[in-house]
């Protein structure tokens, strides 16, 4: 197996880092402190084609495989995971389903403009009573004529003031549990919806999260992906794209830690000796360096079936399970190696530390992970082929 990234992939790397580094890094203490979401990121990030990496060209995307993907995850939240959520949610929750499950009508409509960037798409799963357990979610959907009448809540909904389109996850048939869930586009220029940002976050708070309402909104069949009670796979299929982006993502994170640990190694002294001389310190940093391997390894892995249409929910619960623990781990150690500095906002640790627990929540928490690895190893879970997989990349 070869490792080594492609001239295209180390373009992209170049480019995505470039951006970070003048466009984020300057700017992200500020927008973290002020709890702000700069929305120009995502107009700039469109004009370098970052809004649809892995969506066919035919769909206004720029056609690359899903390892790229990956590499902007990586460099984005090298800088912030504010920027690298939105373009997890945007590119791996909604676009990259919709050109799974969408039919052609769907994706020119809905998938074209959020592949050029024009519209920016997000993913309404959980609400204030259904997170790990999706069965559980109240918002329902009525069939009324050639319309579904919506109603319901969804929480800690990422872009939840800036999207323009939410795939939404409503029971359709209540009778059948999970088998009655269904997935629809809602457009937020729908008469009976809205949307409030949640403020006092621990960390992320650079990104724009919050709650979804539906009273009364009135969504076209057209508007229905799949078929109904065809929500609960899609919703899975959908996580298998999220995690993956979210895993690559935490690379970044650990990343960012490595870089800002190694600097102030050099630039502390005591006991008459940079701090990196002490051993206790090279430990941390060996962990954050072994962390990042390992879980650089199980994303290209993952994106790797990706790339050949096969399904890789295990691969990618495993990745996302270990790269989110080893980013919180470096985060910690990283305020550990700057000491007293690395607990006050003066250097960037604190930022990363408080940014490194919500991917350890979302998205299938350490514990859901956790025993979805048992079960795959004891034998109580197995994958079945995908009947529509999105298109491979392996040539």
């Amino acid at each position: 197996m070869n490792f080594d990234l492609t001239d295209e992939q180390e373009m992209v790397k170049k480019v995505v880092r470039q951006f970070v580094d003048k466009e984020i890094n300057p700017n992200i203490q500020e927008w973290d402190e002020q709890g702000h979401f700069e929305p120009s990121i995502i107009k700039r990030l469109a004009q370098l084609d970052l809004m649809g990496v892995c969506i066919p060209e035919k769909y206004g995307g720029s056609g690359m495989d899903y390892n790229t993907l990956a590499i902007v995850c990586e460099e984005l939240e090298r800088g912030d995971t504010a920027y690298r959520t939105a373009v997890s949610v945007h590119n791996g929750l909604n676009s990259m389903t919709l050109l799974q499950w969408g039919n052609e009508s769907q994706k020119v409509k809905f998938l074209i403009p959020q592949a050029k960037g024009d519209k920016v798409g997000a993913f309404g799963l959980t609400e204030p009573n259904a997170g790990s357990d999706v069965a559980s979610l109240q918002t329902t959907a009525v069939r009324s004529g050639d319309s579904y009448i919506l109603n319901g809540q969804k929480t800690w909904i990422s872009l939840c003031d800036y999207a323009d389109h939410f795939l939404v996850f409503a029971y359709t048939d209540k009778t059948q549990k999970h088998k009655g869930i269904s997935a629809f586009i809602v457009e937020r220029s729908m008469p009976g919806f809205s949307s409030h940002a949640i403020k006092g976050k621990l960390g992320i708070r650079a990104g724009n999260t919050g709650e979804l309402f539906f009273d009364n909104v009135q969504v076209p069949k057209d508007n229905l992906i799949g078929e109904e009670g065809d929500g609960f796979k899609i919703a899975m299929s959908a996580l298998d794209n999220g995690r993956f982006t979210v895993a690559a993502g935490a690379c970044g994170q650990i990343l960012a830690c490595i870089e800002e640990s190694i600097k102030y190694c050099h630039e502390r002294k005591t006991f008459g000796k940079e701090i990196g001389r002490h051993q206790l310190v090279q430990q941390m940093l060996a962990k954050m360096e072994a962390g990042y391997q390992m879980s650089r390894l199980l994303v290209f892995r993952a994106g790797e079936l990706k790339n050949q249409g096969k399904r890789n929910t295990r691969e990618t619960s495993l990745a996302k399970w270990q790269a989110c623990d080893f980013a919180n781990e470096a985060a910690n150690d990283a305020v550990q190696i700057h000491g007293a500095y690395g607990y006050s906002n003066e250097y960037p640790v604190e930022r990363f530390l408080r940014n490194s627990k919500a991917p350890v929540i979302y998205e299938g928490t350490r514990e859901i992970h956790t025993v979805m690895q048992a079960e795959y190893i004891l034998g109580y879970r197995a994958d079945k082929p995908i009947s529509n997989p999105l298109p491979g990349w392996d040539e």
